[in-house]
């Protein structure tokens, strides 16, 4: 019956959801929105002997009211979105109680510091925690957790392939010598910022050779993304692309897209080399070329299933963010496009269609983690709430003559 009702929601839901976005986007007052779900859901955290600051919200299913959190351990890679989003929405509020459970959650993520790598999530799970809690705290104790990691991060880099092995627990069972996945070029900007934060300066090259290497082997000639690159490890050459989130190997699966819009993003603004902005605007076109009216993508822009198949607001809220960063690199006519098509999704977003309201403590509505598995469809899910905040903030900056960067 469950699996009845979501199918519904699905249906139903997305075919609403089709319309060109309209009116003004008011950016105070949707991170105002988001201060509000941000209390609602730390009063749904407390318990009668607190709150539990290793457990981290997760997702709430399409037919749920409230959070389903997870554990913070090695394995749960969107551990360090939640505080993210404490952080963002101190950011804002200047709220001292938000700041203090920012730092309460923060610190639970202190052990992947000192532990081997599992896997290469750890930029997201420090980065997006101690990286955001540095930055506007300046705890020299958040910058050591941070170096540390990235020297984590690193172990996993094959010199031979030239790029971080993404999972390490899938090389046997699907024969995936060295794995890379698209969702690693977000790690990079970890490596970047320890390299030059006093961290080892080889994380820098690291970072490059990733970037080089995926750009070469991981992208098609309409300059659409394989999900999973697969190498060989003695030659170091590509095996294979294939999709582990996506519908096909031959699909494009818009978060993946949108990892690469917003890391290739990063790359540039940590090198400033040209091609890294070129290859930025590529993979973006290409993306925003086959947008459904809204602005918000489907979870996979080859799904036969369109216009009936459920939307990713995650990816929607993951490419706001980087267009608005991609933005102001460019001469006025490219970069005012970008700015423009980010404010449209981002006004989309922030409409009844897609926030939570009064139903849930999320931001969002309609994001898409795993299809194959049957996995969070049509959720809310943490990590779309992380960069729809990010991305209201970096607007909210450009707005008042800001950089975009905090």
């Amino acid at each position: 019956m469950k699996k009845i009702v979501v199918g519904l929601a699905v249906v139903l839901g997305f075919c609403m959801c089709t319309h060109k976005p309209s009116g003004t986007l008011d950016v105070n007052k949707a991170l105002d929105y988001c201060a509000k779900q941000t209390q609602r859901t730390l009063t749904e955290l407390e318990t009668d002997s607190g709150i539990d600051y290793t457990m981290m919200p997760r997702n709430i299913m399409a037919d749920e009211q409230h959070w389903n959190c997870r554990k913070a351990t090695k394995e749960e890679w969107c551990a360090g979105f939640w505080p993210g989003v404490l952080w963002y929405d101190y950011e804002y509020t200047k709220d001292k109680q938000v700041l203090e459970e920012a730092e309460n959650f923060t610190h639970s993520l202190k052990f992947l510091s000192h532990i081997p790598a599992y896997d290469h999530d750890l930029g997201f799970l420090v980065f997006c925690s101690y990286g955001n809690g540095y930055r506007l705290t300046k705890n020299p104790a958040y910058k050591q957790v941070i170096l540390d990691t990235a020297d984590t991060l690193a172990t996993l880099f094959n010199p031979i392939v030239g790029t971080i092995l993404s999972w390490p627990r899938e090389v046997e069972p699907r024969n995936w010598p060295h794995n890379t996945i698209m969702d690693n070029m977000i790690n990079l900007e970890m490596l970047f910022w320890a390299a030059k934060n006093g961290g080892n300066p080889y994380l820098y090259d690291i970072a490059v050779s990733h970037a080089d290497k995926t750009m070469k082997s991981q992208f098609r000639p309409d300059y659409t993304s394989y999900h999973v690159a697969v190498y060989d490890t003695i030659t170091g050459n590509l095996i294979k692309g294939v999709t582990h989130q996506g519908y096909a190997d031959s699909t494009m699966w818009a978060r993946g897209q949108a990892w690469a819009i917003y890391g290739y993003t990063v790359v540039y603004r940590e090198t400033k080399d040209p091609k890294y902005l070129d290859f930025a605007q590529k993979v973006t076109d290409v993306y925003l070329d086959r947008l459904p009216e809204d602005k918000v993508p489907y979870w996979d822009f080859d799904d036969p299933s369109i216009p009936n198949a459920p939307r990713d607001a995650s990816a929607g809220a993951v490419v706001a963010s980087a267009l608005l960063e991609l933005s102001t690199y460019l001469p006025n006519g490219t970069g005012k496009r970008y700015k423009d098509a980010a404010i449209e999704m981002l006004t989309s977003l922030s409409s009844d269609s897609y926030q939570s309201g009064e139903s849930k403590p999320s931001f969002l509505l309609h994001s898409v983690g795993h299809w194959p598995n049957h996995s969070e469809i049509d959720a809310s899910i943490i990590y779309a709430d992380y960069y729809y905040i990010e991305a209201l903030l970096r607007l909210k900056r450009l707005q008042e003559g800001y950089g975009v960067l905090g």
